[in-house]
């Protein structure tokens, strides 16, 4: 872990990332790729140690040029509760100012220590809105803590979107990647879609059934299957090659399940509706008139 003076914290788009790398160990992470210039050892965990007071200075900013909030994202590229965080306490520190300045907040993790933070995701819902967001690989417990060796695992995850439910937070699930060969089956897609169907998920993100791969990325998933699929390695790259995009051949058949099951329980399963959501503030006329039409 090392400490930076950050010049910036938030995108064009309102999201921020408090810190650079992660300790999760997932395999499949496209945040290890080399296209974002990453110059530290993955695991070697950079803080913007200055993260909460750029924050403040750019939601007071915003603030006086419009009446009106905005939702600030986190979580896309590094988890904002990895292990460091539960000393560093950034990610709190960043959402009490966004709670104080009534702005939204969409936050992707795949830890349960956002539950450390219940009371302020719970405050800053009542003032404006608050989406909480976890990523679903993998039903069954012990594959999981293969692909997903440092963070609890998809139950932990389940009872984690429960509590939100019953706090009165909207969730939204990543079912996100499912690797062929290995989670691509009908019998987890089933298990992690009744999660969501049992914690009342207003949305379900999903791209298809497979993964995508590239340079420092690919390596690393690659050294996995080695140490965890022996002779899955070379069955990848007898069907895919270097390819960027890997389609599990039971796409078609995990997406129509996948559809199904939306529909029925009325769980919105839209990629582009459910981005919208992710970017609407309360004030806005059109999340008004999904609000009222998912009600």
């Amino acid at each position: 872990m090392h400490f930076v003076e950050a010049k910036g914290i938030l995108s064009p788009q309102n999201g921020m990332n408090l810190y650079r790398g992660c300790t999760h160990g997932c395999i499949y992470c496209d945040s290890r790729s080399k296209c974002y210039q990453m110059k530290h050892e993955f695991e070697d965990i950079e803080v913007k140690q200055n993260a909460p007071e750029l924050l403040e200075k750019a939601l007071r900013a915003k603030q006086k040029r419009s009446a009106k909030g905005a939702m600030i994202g986190t979580g896309a590229m590094c988890d904002p509760y990895m292990h460091c965080e539960q000393e560093l306490l950034l990610t709190r520190k960043c959402l009490e100012i966004i709670d104080r300045y009534g702005f939204g907040l969409s936050i992707l993790t795949k830890s349960d220590r956002i539950l450390r933070d219940l009371d302020l995701l719970k405050s800053i819902n009542q003032k404006a809105k608050c989406v909480v967001q976890m990523t679903l690989t993998t039903y069954d417990e012990q594959l999981c803590r293969i692909l997903e060796p440092n963070v609890c695992t998809t139950k932990r995850r389940f009872e984690v979107l429960k509590i939100m439910r019953e706090n009165g937070i909207p969730t939204i699930v990543w079912m996100s990647p499912l690797l062929p060969f290995i989670n691509d089956t009908r019998e987890n897609v089933e298990g992690i879609l009744n999660y969501c169907v049992r914690a009342g998920v207003y949305g379900i993100i999903c791209f298809g059934i497979g993964v995508t791969l590239r340079e420092g990325d690919r390596e690393y998933f690659y050294e996995a299957l080695c140490k965890n699929f022996p002779g899955l390695r070379e069955k990848y790259h007898q069907k895919y090659g270097y390819a960027y995009e890997i389609v599990s051949d039971n796409n078609r058949e995990l997406m129509r399940l996948f559809y199904d099951v939306c529909r029925k329980h009325n769980i919105v399963c839209s990629v582009e509706e459910l981005f919208a959501y992710l970017r609407q503030f309360p004030e806005d006329e059109a999340y008004e008139q999904m609000s009222l039409f998912f009600k």
